[in-house]
């Protein structure tokens, strides 16, 4: 399809490649739209809508800047990746500087996962004493507050239920808490 383009070097429009593609290049006239479709998603050709018609054209000096751009694309991906490379080279050699295995540096790394243990060790244990720290106490004290204000403030309304429910059916308290299970010393949070 792209020869017929590049041999011509001129504008078409559908109907005008729906006739040359089957004759000059053997494609199926079925699928010349389609093949066509393709080509211009991918951007090798172009098309425009010129009043009522579209038209379709594509040079071969377009194609060759395209290859040459994306060449061009990456020949400077592939620099970037070998400066770069290059670099964590250098980086790995200084790293090593240093680093050989030597007595005093291996009883370093023997000293240093001590120190590690010893370290989780005694978080460990600061976490045993946790809830003897001043701030914890207190969030439990704020805690304890909130809950013993929601307390009374369900106990509120469930003496507020009890006395509409007298009111209204006329039943008597001890017969109210017996048929909703509430205790006989059930009273507010001091």
């Amino acid at each position: 399809m792209m020869e017929i383009f590049f041999e011509t070097k001129d504008v078409f429009q559908l109907k005008d490649v729906e006739k040359i593609a089957p004759k000059e290049k053997g494609i199926t006239a079925m699928s010349v739209k389609e093949v066509l479709q393709s080509l211009v998603d991918d951007g090798m050709v172009d098309t425009d809508r010129i009043g009522t018609s579209n038209y379709f054209w594509a040079f071969p000096s377009k194609a060759l800047h395209a290859r040459k751009r994306k060449l061009e694309a990456l020949e400077t991906q592939l620099a970037e990746s070998s400066r770069r490379k290059e670099s964590l080279q250098q980086s790995i050699e200084k790293s090593k500087i240093g680093r050989q295995d030597t007595a005093e540096r291996a009883a370093l790394i023997k000293e240093l996962a001590a120190l590690r243990r010893k370290n989780e060790q005694l978080k460990a244990e600061i976490g045993k004493y946790k809830e003897c720290d001043p701030d914890v106490v207190e969030e439990i004290r704020q805690a304890n507050k909130v809950a013993k204000e929601a307390a009374n403030r369900w106990t509120d309304n469930i003496f507020a239920v009890k006395s509409w429910a007298k009111r209204k059916f006329g039943f008597e308290e001890n017969r109210i808490d017996k048929s909703f299970g509430i205790p006989e010393d059930f009273d507010y949070i001091d």
